[in-house]
Parts: structure tokens; sequence; C-alpha cells
């Protein structure tokens, strides 16, 4: 219920107005002791008391990023949005500062265009010093008139966003603000008028007698003077404008040019990327065939070897077999043992002869009718009655 907002309050630039204050920073106060302790239960009229405590203005600092009373007593005008006529009151207020400066912040964050260059510009002829608390929380001297600048200049202040606001010329040009006039051109104007009246009068007489001009006081020439100083003040502020404004277009064109070139040197270093990584595939292609031609010739070699060792191998059992049948044929032809020979002193090889002649028997189409077997064995059939060998 504490840190919510006045239930009366309307929203600023299309949001809730505590909203203006970034979340983190807003949590960060809304966790801190001076919010807790002196903030709670404050009005309009007892907020004035508070901001008269001041002694630094500043956003956050420390290593925890506690929030300064300052920006407390900021946040605090947001939630209970005070009437307009308050805050013009802290402005104008002369004897505190940083009451003054306070209310410039608020009116910075929720006033309007209009409003802002209004009541903010005049506070430019307000030299004073102020104190302020840097975000390691040391204190640097700085003033009144340069706090307003970064207001009306800055993006950025005591930690919190400004909302944009359009350039002053732009203003003049569509009739919402009038010229700007400084407050030391009235000061100007005196002493020139000043120097003027001390310079020295007209002598036609040779008595030396000054002439007497009863329109002295108000003569033309010095009239035509002022209003060329008139004009040449209001040309100078014309070309001071279309200066910025052409600045801001060849910044725009600046801007627009080196974005081109960032876009140019993106593309090619993505054309080089990918022509580096379509290199080093090729390289690795051309590597991994390097690799499998080596594996094949190698397996081809491996392969060579074991054929031809496995040829020596068949070549050498070969010749090895070989050489044994020679070797137990001699054996076989040179051996003369006793059992060799027939009981009665006949020699073996008479079985061999009668085996070779049977089988040269057998080789022959028709038995011979002379074998004196083949008459016994006819004999023997004809008596049984049975034909006769052919």
């Amino acid at each position: 219920m504490a840190n919510r907002t006045d239930p009366l309050a309307k929203s600023i630039h299309g949001t809730n107005p505590q909203n203006l204050v970034e979340k983190i920073v807003r949590s960060k106060i809304y966790q801190s002791t001076y919010w807790k302790e002196q903030c709670f239960g404050l009005t309009a009229e007892t907020l004035v008391d508070k901001a008269m405590e001041l002694d630094h203005t500043g956003g956050t600092y420390g290593g925890s990023r506690k929030p300064t009373p300052f920006l407390c007593l900021a946040l605090k005008m947001l939630q209970i949005q005070p009437d307009k006529d308050i805050v013009v009151e802290f402005i104008k207020n002369e004897d505190y500062k940083y009451v003054r400066v306070l209310g410039a912040f608020y009116l910075r964050l929720t006033g309007t265009v209009a409003d802002v260059y209004q009541y903010l510009e005049p506070l430019y002829n307000d030299y004073r010093k102020i104190r302020q608390k840097l975000s390691d929380g040391k204190f640097t001297l700085t003033h009144v008139d340069e706090f307003i600048d970064e207001l009306l200049t800055k993006d950025y202040s005591c930690d919190t966003a400004l909302p944009r606001i359009q350039k002053r010329w732009v203003l003049e040009t569509s009739g919402t603000l009038e010229p700007r006039r400084s407050a030391l051109e009235d000061d100007f104007e005196e002493e020139e008028e000043d120097k003027e009246d001390e310079e020295p009068m007209d002598i036609d007489e040779p008595n030396g007698r000054e002439k007497h001009d009863p329109y002295r006081g108000r003569s033309p020439t010095r009239e035509r003077e002022r209003d060329r100083k008139h004009e040449r003040h209001h040309r100078d502020r014309d070309y001071d404008r279309d200066r910025d404004y052409g600045r801001g277009r060849e910044r725009d064109r600046d801007r627009d040019r080196e974005r081109e070139r960032d876009r140019d040197r993106d593309r090619d270093r993505d054309r080089d990327r990918h022509r580096i990584r379509d290199e080093d595939y090729s390289r690795d292609r051309d590597r991994e065939r390097d690799r499998d031609g080596r594996e094949r010739e190698r397996r081809d070699r491996d392969r060579g070897r074991r054929r031809s060792r496995s040829r020596s191998r068949s070549r050498d059992r070969r010749e090895r077999d070989r050489e044994d049948g020679e070797y137990r044929r001699r054996r076989g032809r040179g051996s003369a043992s006793p059992r060799g020979r027939a009981e009665d002193g006949g020699s073996r090889d008479e079985p061999k002869k009668r085996k070779e002649k049977k089988e040269k028997k057998g080789e022959g189409n028709a038995p011979d009718p002379n074998d004196p077997e083949i008459i016994e064995m006819n004999k023997l059939r004809a008596s049984l009655g049975l034909k006769p060998l052919k």
C-alpha cells in the first residue's frame, strides 16, 4: 500500500507516473531505509520540509546501488503527483537551491515540452554551487545551470531516463514558443547606450561651443542602429538554427554512409568466411581422398604380399613333397632286405610279372582259344551242357 500510486493521479506519457523511473531503480528505492522511514505518509505540504533538508543531488551509488534522498523524494512526488502550482513554486524558490533543482527534475519528467522550456530556461541564470554524489559514492561540485543544461540536452540524469523533447528551433518554427531572449541582452543595450552618451558632441562654431540638438535623446540614427542590431540578432539566430539543421542532416547522411560501409564490410566478411570455409572443405576432402588412396595402396600392397607369401609357401610345400617322394622312392629301390626274396630262393618280382601278364591279357578284346585254362574250362562246361566260352 505504501508504494502504490495515488488513485487520483493522472497517467503521464501514457503510463503510471512511477514507471518513469526504471523498475530496478524503483525497487532499490522501495527497499531503502530513507524511503521506509522518511517518505512514508508524506503529502504535498510536508514534502517541502523534507526537500529543504536536502544537501546533495544524485541517483544511485555504491556496489549495492543505494538511492540518494534526492531520488527518493522525486519518486515520492511521482507517487502523490502534486499540483502544477506547487511544482512551479518549487522552481521559483530562490532561498533553497535543492528545492528548486528537485522541482525542475520533476517538471522535466512530467511536464509538457512548452512548460519545460518555459520554466527551466530561466534557471540558466542561477550560478549557485550544488553537490552531486557520483556512482562510486564520492561527491563532486557542480552548478544549478549545469544541472538544468543536463536536463535539457541529455537523455539520462540521476540514473533516470528522461522523456524525449523536441528541439527549441522546431517549436519556434511551429509557433509554440517565442524566440528566446537572453537575460543579459538588456544589460548589453544599456552598456551600448552609455558608450554612445560618452561620445564627444559635434562642434560647428569656431569658438568651440557645441551645437544644441533638441532631438538628441531620440536620434533616428540611434533608433536605426538599435533596429539593425535586433535584425542582426534575429538573423544570427536564424543562421544558427539553419546551421544546426544542416549539421543534423549532414550527421544523418554520415550515419547512413557509415551504416552502408558497415553493411558492405559485413558482406565482405561473410563472403571471405564462406570462401575460407569452402577452401577448408576442399582441402579436407582432398586430404581425405589422399588418405583413402594411401590406405587402398597399403591394403593392396599387404594383399599382394600375403599372396606372394602364400604362393611361396605352396611352392615350398610342393618342392618339399616332391623331395620327400623322391627320397622315399629312392629308399624303396635301394632297400634289399632278406624279406624281399621268396622262400624258394626266387625273387619277389615274379608275382608282379604274373600280374602284369594278367593285365595285358585283360586288355585284349577276346580270350586266347589256345590257352590251356580256357580249354579245360570249355571241357567242364560241355560236360555240364553249357556253351563254350567265346
